[in-house]
């Protein structure tokens, strides 16, 4: 995620070393660097321009504490003021969903076609029906939630949210009106009578902004009177985005902008300008096209990503919402009691590494200081993963727990299971040989040998 923007900030905050203060001097070039880096990123001029004059006016002069050194001390003062730039400065639950209302609580979404925001409202439904609603960072419970499309211009569009309200198990509201502002009321009123928590309303989206596309949302906002109005944005889009977030927020009241597709390679810049623009909150970003590819934004662990610190705190979410910790436990278990770490284990662990994003999901989460590009092969993990699982699903039981039995015909008759070469089977039982003489070190070394050996885990793949 904005992998360009990170790498250009990192290098550039590497480069300052050995002074005892920031001066203009020693940090013309840095502030420079940061503001190609922003720019190429697709922030908008005038929010790099404001920006680079924040930092230079806490920056310049500064001493560096006896601890840091000035790269560190930079790399602080732009933490803070990137934090600001992202929403920081709205308080801390500003990225939470309001509910404060009689029911329903009617989130409206809205912006142009084909940014995503359909498949956001199944994300939104999702992420409401499974508990993750929080007032001050308090969990509320899970909601009774209504879904209802009022997009009557594209044909499939209301199928395609019935679709995916079914596979997430949510309630779904059409009356077969071709007129949305009787979409909308019905839907609200179904709502009240049978007791929803929340009623969310997809509006229909245009190619480009139009005189009558404004004029629908704005009827529907009074029909509807939303506790939320939520503009969806692409971050593929760059500077349009911000010309449509200025368009929507000029006519709507707008409570929070959902960032979708920063999964690709994406400069997604333009966030920060379409923040700026609306005076309100990014509250999601898209992290992919599955159902549960939502994540709550948070302004200082974006900071962290950009700068290179990594995201630990996220990994440890996605850790505790999804790896199964008896799953853990148990390997954890054969560690310690010496019990032979067999290919059962080892599709485990795929397994688990799969539900953090994969490789790229965790490496993204670690601080740039723990990881190089020597570390991991990117271009070969997810594939790896991928055939491992099917390469370990082919096998016997026998095969699992005994690897060392795997020879010629046997290899064959598993390449034929799982279309893979023997190329591929040999390089599994590599790695797989890897992994077991690490978890052998890790048995006679603790856990902190791991830890100072975490370049390693790298080299498996």
């Amino acid at each position: 995620m904005l992998d360009s923007l990170t790498s250009k900030m990192s290098r550039v905050l590497k480069k300052i070393r050995g002074e005892a203060r920031l001066t203009e001097s020693n940090t013309k070039e840095m502030f420079r660097e940061i503001r190609i880096a922003l720019l190429e990123a697709d922030v908008s001029f005038q929010l790099v321009k404001n920006f680079i004059d924040a930092l230079k006016n806490k920056s310049l002069g500064s001493d560096v504490l006896d601890s840091l050194n000035p790269g560190q001390a930079l790399v602080g003062i732009v933490h803070k003021e990137l934090t600001a730039l992202m929403g920081g400065d709205l308080g801390e639950y500003s990225n939470e969903i309001s509910l404060s209302v009689s029911p329903p609580a009617t989130i409206m979404f809205v912006g142009l076609q084909g940014v995503g925001k359909t498949t956001t409202v199944g994300k939104i439904a999702y992420w409401l029906s499974n508990d993750n609603h929080t007032k001050y960072g308090k969990k509320t419970g899970k909601k009774k939630i209504l879904i209802t499309s009022v997009d009557t211009y594209r044909p499939s569009a209301i199928d395609q949210l019935r679709i995916i309200s079914q596979q997430i198990g949510i309630d779904f509201f059409n009356n077969n009106s071709d007129d949305p502002m009787i979409i909308a009321s019905d839907a609200l009123s179904y709502a009240k009578k049978h007791y929803y928590n929340i009623l969310l309303i997809d509006t229909a989206g245009r190619l480009g902004i139009d005189e009558s596309m404004m004029d629908e949302v704005k009827s529907l906002s009074k029909i509807t009177k939303p506790v939320e109005t939520l503009l969806v944005v692409d971050a593929m889009q760059g500077q349009d985005s911000i010309n449509t977030a200025k368009s929507f927020s000029e006519i709507l009241p707008l409570t929070g902008i959902i960032l979708t597709k920063l999964d690709g390679d994406v400069r997604g810049g333009a966030a920060l300008s379409a923040r700026q623009i609306t005076g309100v909150p990014l509250k999601f970003i898209g992290t992919s096209e599955k159902i549960d590819g939502l994540e709550i934004f948070s302004p200082d662990r974006m900071a962290r990503r950009i700068l290179g610190m990594g995201d630990i705190l996220s990994l440890v979410e996605k850790a505790q919402n999804n790896v199964n910790l008896a799953d853990v436990g148990s390997i954890v278990s054969k560690i310690r009691s010496s019990d032979k770490f067999d290919l059962n284990d080892f599709r485990l662990q795929l397994t688990q590494m799969k539900k953090l994003g994969g490789i790229e999901g965790i490496i993204d989460s670690i601080p740039s200081h723990f990881r190089s590009s020597k570390m991991f092969n990117l271009g070969q993990s997810e594939n790896f993963i991928k055939k491992a699982e099917a390469i370990i699903n082919s096998m016997t039981k026998e095969e699992r727990a005994k690897s060392d039995i795997i020879k010629s015909s046997r290899k064959k008759r598993i390449a034929t299971g799982s279309g893979v070469s023997i190329q591929d089977i040999n390089q599994l039982l590599s790695q797989f040989d890897k992994a077991k003489l690490m978890m052998k070190k890790i048995q006679k070394g603790g856990i902190s040998k791991m830890l100072r050996s975490i370049k390693s885990i790298g080299n498996l793949f």
